[in-house]
């Protein structure tokens, strides 16, 4: 009877501190809020909504979290945001990716760097692709470097982002592996992938430099050709076809993170917990589905790792950008 008793007593205790763990991931009862640093459609739209749409499935927030769009500057506008006016805010991440690195290494966040945000994690990993009309006249990737070297200043790129962004490096590199000065591109600046895509659809632009997760439902209606995805190997799922620029004998890799960020003087408590409940979606099952279901690939850093791993970024990126011709 003691025996059983006290089998009792310490199942009770178990029980008890896993309901306590499970509350210590749980986001407030206020409303949560994601700030995409661009308009609808493109891959921050798709950073939010992983997130809102994760964390609420999995019942990691109490109440549906809102997503509110910021574009400018390409991520800029948002940054400085967070910075000016809403630096403690605990109900409040912004979505970020490799290209926030880029334009940090850039000092296109006017006077703040890379220091004075608090990063969360990431969630995901995507690849960078180089994307034409269905109908365009290269069916590979050979052709279009064919003509990349033949008249570089007419084919238009565009892509969701200015000279310097991530979206610009794609084509910049592109351009060097087929020995042409990134210099000599035609590039377009748009406001997010969404609207750079709706551009190559409308025929404005001729090549997308854009990412894999945003192509999934064009890909799907035949709208569009993938010559390349810039991943180190095949992606799986709907992106299974698409070959890579380095088997084609291409070295062009590029791949982006999906992550997060809080204002600098949000607590540590409130901060961690942050953390905790997003190391918690990302080991969700669900959670998997919904990474999947976006073309996302996965990728776990946060905390400390995670903030390590975007200073190196912006370091590296400070390399490249000279190396792809940059002046800044």
């Amino acid at each position: 009877m003691k025996i059983n008793t006290a089998l009792r007593h310490a199942s009770c205790l178990a029980m008890l501190g896993s309901l306590l763990l499970a509350g210590s991931v749980q986001a407030q009862s206020e409303d949560t809020e994601c700030i995409a640093p661009a308009k609808p459609g493109g891959g921050y739209d798709l950073t939010c909504r992983l997130a809102a749409n994760g964390l609420e499935e999995t019942g990691l927030i109490d109440q549906p979290m809102m997503v509110t769009y910021m574009p400018g500057g390409i991520g800029a506008v948002a940054y400085n945001h967070l910075n000016g006016v809403r630096t403690d805010d605990s109900n409040l991440i912004v979505a970020a990716s490799t290209g926030a690195a880029v334009n940090l290494a850039l000092k296109k966040f006017g006077d703040y760097s890379g220091d004075e945000v608090r990063w969360l994690g990431a969630l995901g990993v995507d690849y960078g692709a180089i994307v034409v009309n269905a109908d365009a006249p290269w069916e590979n990737l050979d052709d279009l470097m064919s003509d990349i070297q033949d008249k570089p200043g007419e084919i238009a790129f565009g892509a969701g982002g200015t000279v310097g962004s991530q979206d610009w490096m794609k084509a910049a590199l592109t351009a060097k592996a087929a020995d042409v000065s990134p210099q000599k591109l035609r590039y377009v600046a748009f406001e997010g992938g969404g609207e750079a895509l709706a551009a190559l659809l409308g025929n404005h632009i001729q090549v997308f430099t854009g990412d894999l997760s945003e192509l999934k439902s064009q890909l799907e209606s035949g709208k569009i050709r993938v010559l390349a995805s810039l991943s180190e190997e095949r992606m799986g799922g709907p992106f299974a076809d698409i070959p890579t620029a380095a088997e084609q004998g291409y070295d062009v890799q590029w791949p982006i993170w999906r992550g997060y960020y809080m204002g600098p003087d949000v607590s540590e408590e409130t901060y961690s917990a942050w953390v905790e409940r997003l190391k918690a979606l990302s080991e969700d099952p669900k959670f998997a589905e919904l990474r999947k279901a976006r073309g996302l690939f996965p990728m776990s850093r946060f905390g400390d790792d995670f903030d390590q791993y975007v200073q190196q970024q912006i370091a590296n990126f400070t390399s490249l950008a000279q190396e792809v011709g940059l002046s800044q």
